[in-house]
């Protein structure tokens, strides 16, 4: 018998926090669960936290070295026998629309471990996805649980920005991530779609900490202010850089890279304001895209912006790249420039848009081996385009 409706009707009515107490109950009544964990990845992308650890019992898990982590990864359902019992773990992707949450791990009886279940139980982690991003707007068990240490004030702010860190959809699969995570200030990224559009921004607000994210909020909430109102991607540009001069008179400035694509023809509009790089692999060829420089939001009066365009082809895949990236530099003081960033992207051209960023970030930490203080940021965005089907 199904039990998922009684299932998903449970969850819809538990408290925000009770998700999980919730969910672990109603599968012990359907499916004789034995146990029922979940595991959110940390704001780093490093390990995966368990929701409900008591303080002081068990580390984080690796996303390479363990079960679960391997589930993370693969996003597909896998499963483990427990040692020295008769009963098998299945580990379950909580996901939504690209953006990967964490894992959901089931316990059941091996009698009850059908490739039916399997697939009941991944319905269900669905489920919970989804209700835990209802959910996040009414607690922050979920937030909280995902720290491996403090966020910074301004991390904070900074992550409370963001959309999500992937999104996927039929034309394009977008992967985002930020460092040093617990404590960035000024680097941000932020999307939009809709029937026909994909809106894409990355800006880089100038100066440390607190300043800089306090420009970078205002740069962005200018910035989606304008898009909602149906406005084009310059006009978008000139309102925030109005807003930002307003505020600052031109003391403070905020790089921006905006990107507007047509989801059925593949055409892109953009406007590169700033330090912003856009980098396209097209085959096995990479190269940086040289656009029309103009100035950086906030920096004059009145500035006014035009519009470049090109096209994307099915199977095309786009970096945005932050200073923070090109410009590290090695402990013998060498930038890491355009070869060794010619080289990442190669290396990662097999990897899902949504993994790629935290791939690029972890061979940009090893060449630069020590900890810097400036913000590194990575957007791919993978372009399959319109079939013929949907575009009529």
């Amino acid at each position: 018998m199904n039990r998922r409706p009684d299932i998903e009707t449970a969850v819809r009515a538990a408290a925000p926090h009770a998700l999980l107490a919730t969910l672990r109950t109603m599968l012990a009544d359907a499916y004789g669960a034995l146990a029922v964990e979940l595991h959110l990845a940390d704001y780093g992308l490093r390990v995966l936290k368990r929701l409900d650890r008591p303080d002081g019992e068990e580390e984080p898990l690796s996303l390479h070295n363990s079960a679960e982590g391997r589930a993370f990864g693969s996003q597909e359902p896998r499963e483990q026998q427990v040692r020295h019992g008769d009963a098998v773990d299945h580990y379950l992707p909580v996901t939504v629309r690209g953006e990967r949450l964490g894992i959901l791990t089931v316990r059941l009886p091996a009698e009850r471990s059908t490739p039916e279940m399997v697939g009941e139980l991944t319905h269900v982690a669905d489920l919970l996805g989804h209700e835990i991003l209802v959910a996040e707007r009414d607690t922050d068990v979920y937030q909280s649980a995902r720290r491996t240490t403090r966020l910074t004030l301004a991390a904070e702010m900074q992550w409370q920005l963001l959309p999500a860190r992937a999104c996927t959809a039929a034309e394009f699969a977008i992967g985002a991530q930020l460092e040093p995570a617990y404590s960035i200030h000024g680097d941000n990224f932020d999307w939009a779609a809709d029937g026909d559009t994909l809106t894409l921004a990355v800006t880089n607000g100038m100066g440390e900490g607190i300043q800089a994210s306090l420009l970078t909020n205002l740069a962005v909430n200018a910035l989606r202010n304008a898009r909602r109102a149906g406005i084009g991607i310059a006009d978008q540009a000139a309102l925030a850089d109005q807003a930002l001069y307003d505020q600052h008179r031109g003391a403070s400035h905020v790089s921006t890279l905006l990107l507007r694509f047509e989801l059925a023809t593949g055409r892109v509009g953009v406007v590169d304001a700033g330090s912003p790089q856009l980098w396209i692999q097209r085959g096995r060829t990479v190269r940086r895209m040289e656009l029309d420089a103009q100035l950086p939001l906030g920096m004059f009066e009145e500035s006014q912006y035009t519009v470049q365009e090109f096209h994307v082809e099915p199977g095309d895949r786009l970096l945005l790249l932050s200073d923070g990236v090109y410009e590290a530099v090695s402990p013998a003081g060498e930038a890491y420039g355009e070869r060794a960033l010619t080289r990442s992207i190669q290396s990662t051209r097999l990897l899902p848009a949504a993994t790629v960023p935290r791939a690029i970030l972890g061979e940009l930490s090893e060449y630069r081996v020590t900890e810097t203080l400036d913000d590194a940021l990575v957007v791919c965005l993978d372009w399959f385009g319109r079939q013929d089907d949907d575009a009529g």
